[in-house]
C-alpha cells in the first residue's frame, strides 16, 4: 500500500508542479515581463517549487521522521540536478543527434553557465559549512545572505549579454492556460486562450497547483515514513534518493523537449537555474527550521553535488563547452553515492 502511496504522490506533485509553472508564467506575461523572465526565470522557480514546499510540509507535519525526510529533499535537488538531471540532457542529445539532426556539442552561453554554476558551489558550500559548524547565530545570518544573494543573481543574470540568447530561445514556450483549455471542452464556443482572456484564470490555476502539491507533499511523507519503517531505510537517504525524482521532473523533461529543438541554453539554463535556486531558498527553510547537521548520508550527499558541480563549472570554464557524452559521465557519481548508501 506504502508503494501505491509513493506513485500517487509523485503523479499529484508532478501534475501541481506543471499547473503551477503554466500558472505562474501566464501571469509573469500579464505582468509584461520579458520573455527571458517568463521562460527561464519563471520556468525554473515554478519548477523548483516542489522542492521547496516538500521539506517545508515535511518539517511542519510532525512526523516523527519529519526533518530527515524534509533534509533529505532539500539535500537530494542540488544532488540530482548534478548528476542524473545532466545524464537525462546527455542521453537526450545523444539520441537526438542520430541521423545527424543535431551535434553531439551543446550551443550553451558559457557566460551564463558560468555566472550560474559559479553562485551554486559558493551557496552551496557555504550550507554545507553551516552543517558542520553547528552554530545557530551563522545559520541564521547564512539564511539573510541566501535570500539577498538570490535577488542578486537574478539582477545580475538580466544585466548579462546572455540574457539576450535566453529571450531568444524563450519565445513561444509558454502553453496555452491548461485550465481554460479543459473549459474548453466541455463549454463549447469558448475563445481561444490568450493573455488578455482572462486575469482571474492563470491565478485559480496557481492556487489549484499549490494544493496539489501540498496534498502531493502530505502523501509523500506517509508513504516515505512506512517505507522506512517496513524495510528499516533511513528516511533521509530514501527521502534524498527518491524525492527529486517526483519533484525534479518537470525540469527534465522540458529540458529534454529543448534540447532536440536546439535550445541548449534554455535547457541546460533551466537546470543550472534550478541549482542556484535550491541552494538558496529550500536551504534557507533548513536552516532556519531544522537543526541542519549534516553527517553521514547527508554529508556525503552534499560533498557529491558540490564536487559534480565543480566538475561541471571547471568544463564549461576550460572546454568551453558541454558534450553529450560527458554530460552522461556525470551518472558516476550518483551511481558512486547509491553504492556508498547501500554497504551502509
Amino acid at each position: 500500500m506504502e508503494w501505491v502511496g509513493l506513485a500517487v504522490s509523485f503523479v499529484v506533485i508532478l501534475v501541481g508542479a506543471e499547473l503551477f509553472t503554466n500558472g505562474v508564467e501566464w501571469i509573469g506575461d500579464g505582468f509584461g515581463l520579458s520573455e527571458g523572465a517568463v521562460g527561464s526565470v519563471l520556468a525554473a522557480v515554478g519548477t523548483a517549487l516542489p522542492e521547496t514546499l516538500l521539506p517545508l510540509v515535511a518539517i511542519l507535519s510532525g512526523s516523527a521522521a519529519g526533518e530527515d525526510i524534509g533534509t533529505g529533499a532539500i539535500l537530494g535537488a542540488p544532488f540530482m540536478l548534478t548528476t542524473l538531471a545532466m545524464v537525462v540532457i546527455g542521453i537526450a542529445v545523444i539520441v537526438s543527434s542520430r541521423g545527424g539532426r543535431r551535434p553531439l556539442e551543446l550551443k550553451v552561453d558559457a557566460q551564463v553557465m558560468r555566472q550560474d554554476l559559479g553562485y551554486f558551489l559558493v551557496m552551496y558550500a557555504l550550507a554545507m559549512v553551516a552543517g558542520l559548524w553547528h552554530a545557530k547565530w551563522f545559520d541564521y545570518s547564512l539564511a539573510v545572505v541566501l535570500v539577498v544573494g538570490y535577488g542578486y543573481y537574478v539582477r545580475r543574470h538580466f544585466q548579462t549579454p546572455g540574457e539576450k540568447h535566453l529571450e531568444e530561445e524563450a519565445e513561444d514556450e509558454i502553453k496555452p492556460l491548461y485550465v481554460w483549455t479543459v473549459l474548453a471542452r466541455f463549454r463549447r464556443g469558448l475563445a481561444a486562450w490568450t493573455s488578455d482572456t482572462s486575469t482571474a484564470a492563470p491565478f485559480v490555476q496557481v492556487a489549484l497547483a499549490l494544493g496539489c502539491i501540498i496534498g502531493g507533499a502530505q502523501l509523500f511523507i506517509w508513504a516515505v515514513d512506512l517505507v522506512g519503517t517496513r524495510f528499516h531505510v533511513p528516511p533521509l537517504a530514501f527521502a534524498l534518493l527518491v524525492a527529486p525524482v517526483a519533484t525534479e521532473l518537470p525540469e527534465k523533461f522540458n529540458s529534454v523537449l529543448w534540447v532536440r529543438r536546439g535550445k541548449d541554453t534554455l535547457a541546460l539554463g533551466n537546470m543550472t537555474g534550478a541549482m542556484v535556486f535550491q541552494s538558496s531558498f529550500p536551504v534557507t527553510v533548513g536552516l532556519l527550521l531544522t537543526p541542519w547537521h549534516l553527517a553521514h548520508e547527508a554529508l556525503v550527499a552534499a560533498v557529491v553535488a558540490l564536487v559534480a558541480g565543480s566538475v561541471l563549472w571547471l568544463t564549461i570554464r576550460f572546454r568551453g563547452s558541454f558534450s553529450g557524452p560527458l554530460l552522461v559521465l556525470q551518472g558516476g557519481f550518483w551511481l558512486g553515492y547509491v553504492v556508498y548508501v547501500v554497504t551502509r
